[in-house]
């Protein structure tokens, strides 16, 4: 393991505990400084996200923060969600899949830029 990857995880999980989109991070370093293919980026960034919503998930609880009908409500249309995009995602060439993506992380922060 090299100390930049090491710093990149530690830097993108303490983000993903906050709420700010650590694993978004952690993909482009992935796809862009590390040169890991599409795929198995959004592999590892799976796996990552496993370790590091439950501490944030114990945390946001305990501070109150966590509704748990729209938790409800989340998981039953993400749950279906995730699995069609999974399925999608997997009959579509790189290059495409890399612009989609890149598409919904300008949408997502121009929406956020709108915001404040």
């Amino acid at each position: 393991m090299n100390l930049i990857g090491f710093l990149v995880g530690v830097a993108t999980g303490v983000l993903s505990g906050c709420g700010v989109g650590g694993g978004t991070l952690l993909m482009l370093y992935l796809t862009w400084a590390a040169g890991v293919e599409q795929y198995q980026a959004g592999g590892i960034n799976l796996m990552y996200f496993l370790t590091c919503a439950p501490p944030a998930l114990v945390s946001h609880t305990r501070q109150g923060l966590v509704e748990w009908r729209g938790v409800l409500w989340c998981v039953l249309a993400g749950v279906p969600a995730a699995l069609g995009a999974a399925a999608l995602a997997g009959q579509l060439e790189v290059g495409l899949l890399r612009r989609c993506f890149g598409v919904l992380l300008l949408y997502v922060g121009v929406q956020e830029w709108r915001r404040k």
